[in-house]
């Protein structure tokens, strides 16, 4: 899929030490894609956390932990989580990693709303209204939500290179954009002299494979663009906590999450249950937890360029950067035995490798 050793590929690792008291974990850093941005091959992302007090203490114990990107967007806490983020850290602005994803114009709408009540994607000026309040302290990416036509594609990029030339970011990247779009922007940076993405935010986890695995190998090799993985545990599914039915105040009993209660207690959901029980049984001969071995998979994947982790609380978020520990321990049978319990591996006709 990706090459081994190839110069500038996320599969060179190199171990980042953490000065911080009682550090019991080393986390490898990775390039983003074929640029010469470093970042933790883990990264905290979207928490289900009821105030900043705890988000400040998550993001605080991230860090602590050897984690230095740190990803946002314009509704976390209705566009006040980037200011949060950069105004109570106790650390060097510069040692921090932070994307910020950008779509629906943030100021004016909150996270509490779904997409159903939400207005169609603005042009750039958005991007502008954003950024100033952060600077250019610090390797900063933001990833545009997916474009809807060529001419947005375009001023899309147009604005990013905007954004970077005037210092707000340094690098930018894509969410949730097909490989298509992905490589008209590249062709677009390219035919007027802009900036294009060096990494895709995709979803990733055992029930999710296709474009991580088949798409983006190609984009890697043909345009040096990354991948930036979310939802390693599927929204929880993979951890386990749904074997039973739906706990109270778990994401799934939450108003708003209907569609992941509906997701579980479907006939597929079943099915991935099952699965689950079997891959329980590796963690345990593992000596790790569900979760773990489900973010250690993740990491497996040599073109996967960081994991970005969500946690509620300080002891799922260490359990979380405990996969660590794990993923030296995935050798290529444990990886065959786990596809073989998934039954899901994708299958691609190219070898990107030649």
């Amino acid at each position: 899929m990706y090459p081994e050793s190839t110069t500038g590929s996320p599969a060179r690792l190199s171990l980042r030490q953490t000065g911080s008291p009682g550090m019991i974990y080393s986390l490898f850093s990775r390039n983003l894609g074929k640029s010469g941005l470093r970042v933790s091959c883990l990264g905290l992302g979207e928490s289900l956390v009821f105030s900043f007090q705890m988000a400040e203490q998550l993001m605080t114990l991230a860090y602590d932990n050897g984690i230095n990107l740190f990803d946002t967007a314009e509704v976390y806490a209705a566009g006040k989580y980037v200011s949060f983020l950069t105004g109570r850290m106790q650390c060097r602005r510069s040692s921090l990693v932070i994307t910020t994803k950008i779509f629906w114009g943030g100021k004016k709408y909150t996270a509490c709303k779904t997409s159903s009540q939400l207005p169609p994607p603005p042009g750039a000026p958005p991007v502008f209204a954003e950024y100033p309040q952060v600077g250019p302290q610090a390797p900063q990416s933001p990833h545009p939500r997916p474009a809807v036509s060529a001419s947005l594609l375009t001023e899309t990029v147009r604005a990013m290179t905007h954004v970077i030339n005037q210092g707000m970011a340094m690098y930018w990247g894509t969410s949730r954009w097909s490989s298509m779009e992905i490589m008209e922007a590249y062709s677009v940076a390219r035919q007027f002299n802009l900036i294009p993405p060096i990494c895709e935010q995709a979803e990733y986890h055992m029930f999710q494979r296709e474009k991580v695995e088949v798409q983006l190998p190609e984009l890697f090799h043909k345009i040096g663009v990354g991948a930036m993985t979310w939802s390693p545990l599927a929204c929880g599914i993979v951890s386990g906590k749904y074997d039973s039915g739906i706990p109270p105040y778990s994401r799934a009993s939450l108003k708003g999450y209907q569609w992941l209660k509906d997701k579980i207690l479907s006939e597929e959901g079943r099915r991935q249950q099952a699965k689950l029980k079997e891959l329980q049984a590796i963690a345990e001969r593992l000596g790790c937890t569900l979760p773990q071995l489900a973010i250690a998979w993740c990491l497996r994947n040599e073109g996967v360029s960081s994991v970005l982790l969500g946690a509620s609380s300080a002891d799922q978020l260490m359990e979380n950067i405990g996969a660590i520990q794990v993923l030296p321990k995935l050798s290529s049978s444990i990886i065959h035995e786990i596809d073989s319990i998934l039954g899901n591996k994708p299958y691609s006709k190219k070898d990107y490798r030649s």
